[in-house]
């Protein structure tokens, strides 16, 4: 592979032979480091956790031991929330031009190890090969991208107008001080690396608390940026449970911000939570009920292979994939019998494998999250494909179930309620209008795709959908794929909470408050 090769959510610009060679040799090189003990690190220093260790498990097959990582308690988060401030009084004072060569640097070393961190994403997360070196790929691209934000706007300092003649000014935006940042397990590198590298070339420090699914992913971004040049203390890793670290985190007196990527009811508990004296930034990305619609014009063909793509990739665990459809009742039934067979044509098994497409899901919690959401397609409506949990053979020691389409009455919770498992559920509508108001039901906002041939329908689509990332005849995923500085990925409703998200250009500016600056130059005499 050549270093302009890439691999997106949509694309792979790649020879797949040496691609897979190489990842077959990272995955040696992973599967060698696993099983050892990890502690947490604060202020550069290793520190040993107050509380159980955490038992980092695979999702592939639960026998398998990733490793032990220490769990943060109290005590770890306030030491933590203090280095942080005192080495981020230091880190706002250094040239924002060296802030970002050293961010820089991180993401050239995302790059150069990022068939490691595939590898390792694809063990501990139960990723296809594909989508974990686009989870590494676009980790880079956040990095850079986000450095890119603060070298076009020349470090968001600008002279301003002059309304005196002995007067200068000037406004800039300055960093909080110390954010947490805390990050979900389906994108572990990904939106770790862009939440806190956002955070960080602004001039803020972080205490980075990764999921408790993915505590090792979330150690090798920390290494990452140690290594890149980050003093200690500017980014401090605390792994730990989140009902014992998480909350003592964002509610600790010490941080002044949050950055927050996971569900919508934990995301809200801290929005509520968080402000007391004075309002603190609490950037939110909470998740999606994303839907695709289909009209009586589409292509069928591609609109089967997009939903089935963003339906199924990452067994549905991502906030923008598509998890329900309204379908044109003149097309319904040839729609439907293309999604299912293009959906049987999937093979599931080990993601590691070359040819696995469709992995296990993360933990016990979500298979018996799928079998209630299953339980209540099949008493509602009809189970078109799938339906059950997976135990044959090598699925025995792992998180599998079947990918599940089914037909459900739109009055169904389940076109509402985000479930973060593989269940697709179709209802099919009288026309387009119908389609759009039916999507709009639901409490979230975050992505929404359209096939049609009709220009004037994607036209009304755009400007009737209460969704943030919206796509027209996307083949290669009806509602995903969204790429740093391509597809700003903002959620609206309850998807969202500042209107501007990441991926997008006004995203660095939401880690800085603006001051203003007027210097009087002469006495005025």
């Amino acid at each position: 592979m050549t270093a302009a090769s890439k691999v997106t959510y949509t694309s792979a610009n790649v020879d797949l032979d040496a691609f897979h060679s190489q990842f077959d040799d990272a995955l040696v090189r992973i599967r060698s480091q696993s099983g050892e003990d990890h502690l947490l690190f604060i202020d550069g220093a290793a520190v040993a956790g107050s509380l159980g260790p955490i038992l980092d498990t695979s999702p592939i097959d639960v026998r398998i031991v990733l490793g032990r990582f220490a769990a943060a308690g109290q005590a770890e988060v306030d030491r933590a929330v203090t280095a942080a401030a005192r080495a981020q009084r230091v880190w706002a004072r250094v040239p924002w031009q060296e802030r970002v060569a050293c961010l820089r640097r991180a993401a050239a070393l995302v790059r150069h190890r990022k068939f490691d961190l595939a590898a390792l994403m694809s063990l501990e997360v139960g990723k296809s090969r594909l989508e974990s070196m686009g989870d590494a790929e676009e980790s880079a691209d956040l990095i850079d991208y986000y450095c890119s934000q603060m070298e076009d706007a020349g470090g968001f300092r600008r002279t301003m107008a002059a309304m005196t003649p002995i007067e200068r000014n000037t406004d800039v935006l300055r960093p909080y001080g110390v954010f947490a940042c805390i990050s979900p397990f389906n994108f572990p590198l990904a939106l770790s690396a862009g939440m806190s590298s956002a955070a960080l070339v602004a001039g803020n420090a972080v205490v980075f608390k990764p999921a408790e699914d993915t505590p090792w992913t979330g150690l090798k971004l920390y290494e990452i940026f140690r290594e890149a040049g980050l003093p200690p203390g500017v980014f401090n890793y605390v792994s730990g449970r989140g009902s014992e670290m998480g909350d003592a985190l964002w509610q600790h007196p010490g941080i002044d911000g949050v950055v927050f990527t996971g569900s919508k009811d934990v995301g809200l508990n801290i929005y509520r939570g968080l402000s007391r004296g004075w309002v603190k930034p609490c950037l939110l990305e909470m998740g999606g009920k994303n839907a695709a619609l289909v009209m009586e014009s589409a292509d069928l063909d591609a609109a089967a292979e997009g939903v089935m793509r963003s339906a199924f990739g990452l067994q549905n665990q991502k906030c923008s994939a598509t998890s329900r459809v309204y379908v044109h009742r003149a097309v319904a039934a040839p729609f439907v019998e293309k999604l299912v067979r293009q959906s049987k044509g999937m093979k599931i098994g080990d993601p590691t494998e070359r040819d696995v497409l469709f992995g296990p899901v993360i933990n016990e919690r979500a298979v018996a999250r799928f079998e209630q959401a299953a339980a209540q397609a099949g008493r509602e409506g009809k189970i078109l494909l799938g339906g059950r949990r997976l135990t044959e053979g090598r699925l025995a020691h792992g998180h599998y179930v079947a990918p599940t389409i089914a037909s459900v009455p739109l009055s169904s919770s389940l076109f509402r309620d985000e479930l973060f498992v593989p269940l697709l559920v179709i209802g099919e509508v009288p026309d387009l209008a119908t389609a759009i108001g039916e999507a709009n039901k639901a409490e979230y906002g975050l992505t929404a795709g359209i096939f049609t041939r009709d220009p004037a329908e994607i036209d009304r689509f755009f400007d009737e959908i209460e969704a943030g990332v919206c796509y027209a005849n996307k083949r290669t995923g009806a509602t995903t794929g969204a790429w740093p500085g391509a597809q700003p990925f903002c959620g609206w409703k309850g998807s969202g909470s500042t209107g501007k998200g990441g991926c997008g250009p006004y995203y660095v500016a939401q880690f800085m408050r603006e001051q203003s600056r007027t210097v009087i130059t002469e006495s005025g005499r």
